[in-house]
């Protein structure tokens, strides 16, 4: 497996951090594989004679978690400490928290010589300190590396007790540029409240959701937030974020009312039922999921493509959770014909204007602004209002800026010339019209392909079945096709195709081009190994490429 680019970067920070200055955090945002990554940094920390630690904090992340760590570190084993089991046995040990911090296992514990701790804004909780105290008591050399999305608390408590040092950061906006998450497409919807809810006091950890209630949830107000939906994403998956159990009530049955698939999920919904409303989310069978306080974190829902906010958030890392649960790009085996290629939110409330942009500075100390509407900001030059630096588009009137000259080129277009110049694979346009690319190795190859404005990346392992993994933008469906060669291929056998740049066509792959009508002459030079070996793979896979295009163009027209 190779790793995505900034996801080496990452790594090699952190493993400098913990040999220059102590225990460190890499801040990564959901999306940007921080399983992949803590594996990788295991495997890199990795010494015969260490003992290292995983901790989790739910369950099924566990066994979960295992199978990717061995993806990446295929010749490391790897064991489970689980209310089920307690084995020590493995180069790397992934274990519960709640089950570890136990005083019983904890006498158990072996020697620690790293903990690598994934959602690492808990470590502060008294579960996570026991763990810690004991390896330190056992080992006070003990080396700790945390991952997290969210690294600022809400209660503003800091993380530095732990972590000295924040060694690397990925945003939110990285990931968006390079394909790996959607764009937000944000919206302002001012229903005539916002100076009340100016005036909410604060509670502990939050707004006063009780006052946020009051407020909010009035018959008009509902109707309007239902009809705004219905204008901008009444075709969309989306998830509904209210103040109370009573504000979520009766936006749900406002959404019924309006004829729309809607449900609620509350922390006194029965985890079955939670489970099937969810499910029935991903799958279609419901539009709309209304919920209180507990989709924020550790939900991932791909299909959801509109996220509706109609409370207001004390705390910057709360709107980024919450936003964050619809800018998951689509695999399409997992969701097939599903096509997402931004995602909608709609801010009824005042965090959007008093936050700002996704990405926030790292404060280990917790003491940093937040809330206070102390956010940089600029004045839209359309409709005169202050709205936040870091927002491109005016939320309030949708003001965009100047737009470039159409000589030059812009983002997009250099993001993708960037992805293509990053990938350790070559990618080939097949036919010079940028509408095919192709890229092959030993273990498979994969296309994208572009047709009336829809891209879709296709590939193939060796003795597979060729499939569709990813349809929407190109910046999006280049990300998948290049992250399935990363995933499926090493360095040896990227190093090893690019050799083929070099090396003329064999007799045997001109003899086959030319069974498919494809003629390569002995004077064109264009023609390499491995150009060849990419158009191979392209007329093999032809029949099946003009019936997925033909599928999906046709379904898009009737839609």
């Amino acid at each position: 497996m190779i790793l995505r680019e900034y996801q080496k970067i990452a790594i090699d920070d952190a493993s400098d951090a913990l040999d220059k200055h102590g225990n460190t955090l890499v801040v990564a945002p959901t999306g940007a594989g921080k399983t992949i990554m803590l594996s990788a940094l295991v495997g890199k920390r990795h010494k015969s004679s260490q003992n290292v630690l995983i901790l989790q904090h739910r369950d099924e992340l566990v066994s979960q978690n295992s199978n990717k760590f061995h993806r990446v570190n295929p010749s490391l084993s790897s064991s489970e400490v689980n209310a089920a089991q307690k084995d020590w046995s493995g180069d790397a040990v992934f274990a519960m928290v709640q089950t570890l911090s136990r005083e019983k296992n904890l006498d158990n514990m072996p020697k620690l010589d790293l903990i690598v701790v994934d959602e690492a804004h808990h470590t502060i909780a008294d579960t996570y300190q026991r763990i810690i105290k004991a390896a330190k008591k056992a080992n006070e050399g003990v080396q700790i590396v945390g991952f997290t999305a969210t690294p600022n608390r809400g209660d503003k408590k800091g993380l530095r007790d732990i972590f000295t040092n924040c060694s690397h950061q990925i945003e939110i906006s990285t990931l968006i540029r390079e394909g790996f998450l959607v764009p937000p497409k944000t919206y302002v919807i001012d229903v005539g409240v916002q100076d009340e809810l100016r005036q909410v006091r604060k509670a502990i950890s939050d707004f006063d959701m009780a006052q946020v209630e009051s407020i909010m949830n009035r018959r008009a107000i509902n109707q309007r937030v239902v009809e705004e939906w219905d204008a901008k994403a009444g075709d969309r998956q989306t998830i509904v974020f209210c103040s109370t159990i009573k504000h979520a009530e009766d936006l749900c049955k406002e959404f019924i009312r309006y004829g729309i698939d809607a449900a609620m999920v509350t922390g006194n919904t029965d985890k079955d039922k939670r489970e099937q409303i969810l499910r029935d989310l991903s799958n279609g069978n419901i539009q709309v999921v209304v919920n209180v306080a507990v989709l924020t974190e550790g939900f991932d829902s791909p299909p959801v493509s509109c996220i509706v906010l109609t409370r207001p958030c004390s705390y910057k890392a709360t709107m980024v959770q919450m936003i964050g649960r619809g800018l998951r790009t689509v695999d399409q085996e997992e969701f097939p014909g599903v096509v997402k290629s931004d995602c909608i939110v709609m801010d009824f409330g005042t965090s959007v204007l008093t936050h700002g942009s996704l990405d926030d500075a790292v404060d280990l100390d917790g003491k940093q602004a937040d809330g206070n509407g102390e956010v940089p900001v600029k004045i839209c030059p359309s409709c005169k209002a202050e709205i936040p630096l870091g927002v491109k588009e005016c939320p309030l009137c949708g003001y965009e800026g100047e737009k470039p000259d159409p000589e030059i080129l812009d983002n997009f277009v250099l993001t993708e010339v960037d992805l293509m110049n990053r990938s350790p694979f070559r990618w080939i346009d097949l036919f010079g019209t940028g509408a095919c690319l192709a890229a092959a190795g030993f273990n498979g190859f994969a296309l994208i392909a572009e047709v009336d404005g829809l891209c879709m990346a296709i590939v193939k392992k060796n003795k597979g079945k060729t499939r569709v993994i990813s349809i929407g933008t190109k910046r999006q469906v280049m990300a998948a096709a290049d992250d399935f060669m990363r995933q499926n291929e090493s360095g040896d056998t990227a190093n090893k195709t690019k050799r083929w740049l070099n090396d003329s066509p064999s007799q045997k792959q001109r003899d086959l081009l030319a069974q498919h009508g494809v003629v390569v002459s002995a004077l064109d030079f264009s023609w390499t190994k491995y150009r060849a070996a990419c158009m191979l793979n392209y007329v093999w896979n032809k029949r099946f490429v003009d019936n997925i295009v033909y599928n999906i163009v046709t379904e898009k027209q009737s839609a």
